[in-house]
């Protein structure tokens, strides 16, 4: 590991250590966030003033540039505590990080000057960005319409994606060969806010719909899709926003599904002396067999996510890119977690009688794993890319969003 990149060891301890040390306060609140449809303020000003918002902002701009293997500690421990506050962190971070890093330098310097203000919106390629040269200006025009736009509520700056069109048509982007897809970092005021945050969970994370029209986006706060190259920071940033993404939604999945299993088990000491027998579905020796399997593959699955990653770590110093088979491994390891915690989530709910019925923790981690399971970055299709890399049937591609691609 470069000089460069060992400096940001110590933080990130120190990092984690703040995470686990605000479980209590997390937790105390999620029952006002759900109600509230947002993180509480007292949630939002913990995460602030402990630094945690600015994990992954470059350290030239007051971040801690943090590496994945401490980062998923962070999310873990957070998501442990309420599904919302790490689902929040990691999608604002990651609007964060990435806008310090790959927006030009003056903006990310100015944007980041006095504080680090909350970054968050809905990236897919939703909307569309006329060229505009007139009048002296050099941007985009941008409109559109965007939905599940992760922690919306709590942003100051809407991270969102678009594609370029020039002259009426599509512009090509000649590193992919298909239509020029940018992020596009606004304003929060540039966009009409959708109140429709109307679901079955992740209710504090605030992540409505949300409309922009005809909003003029300098080229500056602009940055293409694809980038891994960063303007600002170090090696980590060769991740990119998927690579950022998939830390973001693996520590998410790996504290809900420990939170899930410790509930369920805290259920069944409450019965004291007496046979273990949950109401509804029995328990006793069928009961514990499957509490064994359920923790005996999360463990698993959570060995494979730190092996992966630790990988990814020793690959990340120097001028090479990542190569595929780490990315894939990275991607495999989601993809078999959120499966087992999903399972984890059902199981609970099964077994969990009329704690799992009640508002309370456990049954808002159910809710929560089930609502995060939909995301497309555990979707099938991802699985069977997976697949063709593992068995030798991709020489030569590289990962896109969804798919593995030969390169330009």
């Amino acid at each position: 590991m470069s000089t460069q990149e060992r400096k940001s060891d110590a933080p990130g301890a120190d990092l984690v250590a703040r995470a686990r040390a605000l479980a209590d306060l997390i937790d105390g609140e999620a029952a006002a966030g759900e109600a509230l449809g947002r993180l509480t303020p007292k949630t939002v000003a913990a995460l602030d003033e402990s630094g945690l918002t600015a994990m992954w902002l470059p350290r030239a701009l007051g971040g801690a540039e943090l590496w994945p293997v401490d980062s998923l500690k962070i999310i873990e421990a957070l998501s442990r505590a309420d599904g919302s506050t790490g689902w929040v962190l990691m999608a604002a971070g990651l609007c964060i990080g990435t806008g310090g890093s790959y927006l030009t330098p003056d903006v990310a310097r100015e944007m980041f000057r006095n504080a680090v203000p909350i970054i968050a919106g809905h990236g897919a390629a939703l909307g569309r960005a006329d060229v505009e040269v007139a009048g002296g200006r050099d941007g985009f025009r941008l409109s559109g319409s965007w939905s599940y736009a992760s922690g919306l509520l709590h942003a100051r700056y809407i991270h969102t994606g678009g594609i370029v069109y020039e002259g009426g048509v599509p512009r090509i982007d000649p590193a992919t060969g298909e239509p020029e897809f940018r992020v596009f970092v606004v304003p929060v005021e540039a966009a009409k806010l959708n109140g429709n945050w109307d679901v079955i969970g992740l209710r504090a994370t605030g992540s409505i719909d949300y409309v922009i029209e005809d909003a003029f986006v300098p080229t500056g706060f602009t940055h293409l899709q694809h980038i891994k190259t960063p303007n600002i920071g170090g090696d980590v940033y060769k991740l990119g926003i998927f690579g950022f993404s998939n830390i973001g939604h693996t520590g998410f999945a790996l504290g809900v599904g420990r939170r899930l299993l410790d509930g369920i088990a805290e259920i069944a000491r409450a019965e004291g002396k007496r046979p273990f027998v949950l109401p509804q579905r029995g328990g006793g020796e069928s009961f514990q067999e499957q509490f064994g399997t359920a923790e005996a593959k999360f463990r698993a699955a959570r060995a494979l996510v730190y092996d992966a990653w630790r990988d990814i770590e020793a690959v990340l110093p120097g001028e090479a890119p990542i190569p595929t088979r780490n990315f894939t491994m990275i991607r495999l390891a989601l993809n078999h977690l959120t499966t087992v915690t999903n399972e984890i989530a059902a199981f609970a709910f099964a077994y969990g009688g009329g704690s799992a019925l009640r508002q309370g923790p456990l049954q808002r981690h159910v809710r929560d794993m089930m609502t995060a399971a939909q995301h497309a970055q555990t979707a099938p299709q991802i699985l069977r890319e997976c697949a063709k890399d593992l068995m030798g049937m991709a020489p030569g591609k590289i990962w896109t969003m969804r798919a593995l691609v030969d390169p330009r």
